[in-house]
């Protein structure tokens, strides 16, 4: 039932997909359907592919999926998507730490 109702939604309206959504949707696709990485991605690029769907920032949105892609935690890799003008992002995650290493001008650090 759900399916049909948000199919209808999609494919009859003009549909802002908000950053919260977007992470909300990766937690309920691993979560929930067990997608992997590859699926994730594969299904963001498909949807954010759409002509009717917009998000606030394409060019952040594309370089998460692609550090998700080659093996960050999705969040992670959001989150450090955002931060191009910063130069420093505080975390206790070393696993965080370690895959970030060299991807961008912001380095993640330890506090």
């Amino acid at each position: 039932m759900q399916y049909k109702q948000s199919l209808g939604i999609f494919t009859k309206n003009e549909i802002m997909v908000l950053d919260t959504v977007i992470l909300e949707t990766e937690w309920v696709l691993r979560f929930a359907y067990n997608f992997d990485s590859t699926a994730v991605s594969e299904a963001f690029t498909k949807l954010f592919g759409l002509p009717n769907i917009h998000i606030s920032n394409p060019d952040f949105v594309a370089q998460a999926i692609k550090w998700h892609s080659s093996g960050m935690d999705f969040a992670d890799a959001f989150h450090l998507a955002q931060c191009k003008n910063i130069n420093q992002f505080f975390t206790f995650d070393n696993k965080f730490i370690n895959k970030s290493n060299g991807l961008s001008i912001c380095q993640v650090l330890k506090p």
